[in-house]
C-alpha cells in the first residue's frame, strides 16, 4: 500500500484529535498578541488536555521557550512551526529497529484484554507473510475462552500455522510446542499471544518469566522482541499500562491501536517521549493494511495537517 494512502488515512483518523486540541491551539496562536506567561500557560493546558501528558508537555514548552528566545520571535503566530518541531524532537528516540524482519525471531505480544492484541497479531502475521516470511502463531492466551478461536480465524485468514492449547492449559507448554513446530517447519517468525491480565501483577510476571525461560532454553538462537499493544482511545491509561508492563517484562516496542476516530491521539507523543520505547506500529482501522509502521514525523504532520 502506498505511503500516501496511509498518510490520508492517518489524517482522517486523527480528525477528532485535531478538533480536540490543534484547533484550540490555533486560537491561541491567533488570539494572543504577545508571547507572555499567559500564552505559555494556555498552550500548556491545551497540550495536557490533548493527552500529551504533563512531563512531555513541560519538555516541549521548555524547548519552545528556548527557540523563541534564540530566534527573537515576537509574534505568537510564528510559534506554531517551532512548536511542531519541538513535538517532533521530543518523539525522536532514534531509528526503531525491525530486526525481526531479517532474522529468525520470536515476538512476544503482551497487553491487557480488549486493546486489540489478537487482531494485531493476525495483522502482523499477515504483513510478515506478505514479505515472504514463514510465520507460526502460538496461542498462549489460554485463559480467555474466545482468544484461541479468534486467533485461529486470523491464522486461517493470514494463511499461517497456529499452535494452540486447550482453554485453561499451561501457556508455557503451548509455547514449548509452538517452538518445536516453528523449528520443524523452519519458520522465520514465531508470534506468541499472551494472556492480558494486569490485576494480578505477580501472576502475570511469573507467567511471562516462565514463557521467556522456555524461549531462552529452547530457541536461544532466535532474535527476541516484546511488543506491547495499547489502545489509543484510552489516552493516559495506555501510558499507565505500558509503565506497568515495563515493570514485569522487557518491552522493545509498542503497537498503538484504534487511533482512528479517537480524540486522544496525542497519547502517541507522550508514550514515545516518556517511555523512550519506540512505537513500532499504529492501527487506524480494521483491515490488514490499516496496521502500518510508525513514523513520528508523518504522525505529527498528520496531526497538524502539514502537507508532506
Amino acid at each position: 500500500m502506498a505511503e500516501g494512502g496511509f498518510f490520508k488515512k492517518l489524517i482522517n483518523g486523527l480528525t477528532k484529535t485535531r478538533d480536540n486540541f490543534v484547533k484550540n491551539m490555533d486560537y491561541v496562536f491567533r488570539g494572543f498578541t504577545n508571547i507572555d506567561e499567559e500564552f505559555y500557560e494556555e498552550l500548556e493546558e491545551i497540550l495536557i488536555m490533548g493527552d500529551i501528558g504533563v512531563v512531555t508537555t513541560e519538555n516541549i514548552l521548555d524547548e519552545l521557550r528556548e527557540k523563541v528566545k534564540k530566534n527573537h520571535i515576537k509574534e505568537p503566530a510564528d510559534c506554531k512551526k517551532l512548536l511542531i518541531d519541538s513535538i517532533k524532537e521530543q518523539m525522536d528516540i532514534g531509528e526503531a529497529p525491525y530486526r525481526f524482519e531479517d532474522e529468525t525471531s520470536v515476538i512476544l505480544v503482551v497487553g491487557v484484554n480488549g486493546v486489540g492484541k489478537t487482531t494485531t497479531i493476525g495483522k502482523l502475521a499477515s504483513k510478515l507473510r506478505q514479505q515472504g516470511k514463514k510465520v507460526v502463531i502460538a496461542g498462549a492466551d489460554t485463559f480467555r475462552a474466545a482468544a484461541g478461536d479468534q486467533l485461529k480465524e486470523w491464522a486461517n485468514r493470514s494463511q499461517v500455522d497456529m499452535i494452540g492449547g486447550q482453554e485453561g492449559s499451561d501457556p508455557a507448554s503451548v509455547v514449548f510446542d509452538a517452538i518445536a513446530a516453528a523449528k520443524a517447519r523452519k519458520a522465520d517468525v514465531l508470534l506468541i499471544d499472551t494472556a492480558g491480565r494486569l490485576h494480578n501483577k505477580s501472576n502475570l510476571m511469573a507467567e511471562l518469566e516462565k514463557i521467556n525461560r522456555i524461549v531462552d532454553k529452547e530457541f536461544s538462537e532466535a532474535y527476541r522482541e516484546t511488543l506491547i499493544v495499547l489502545d489509543g482511545t484510552t489516552g493516559q491509561n495506555a501510558l499507565v499500562q505500558a509503565k506497568e508492563f515495563a515493570e514485569v517484562t522487557d518491552l522493545s516496542g509498542i503497537v498503538l491501536t484504534k487511533l482512528d476516530g479517537t480524540a486522544k491521539g496525542g497519547i502517541a507523543v507522550a508514550i514515545q517521549a516518556e517511555l523512550g520505547i519506540p512505537v513500532k506500529y499504529i492501527g487506524v482501522g480494521e483491515t490488514v493494511e490499516d496496521l502500518e509502521k510508525f513514523d513520528p514525523e508523518q504522525f505529527v504532520n498528520a496531526l497538524f495537517y502539514v502537507e508532506e
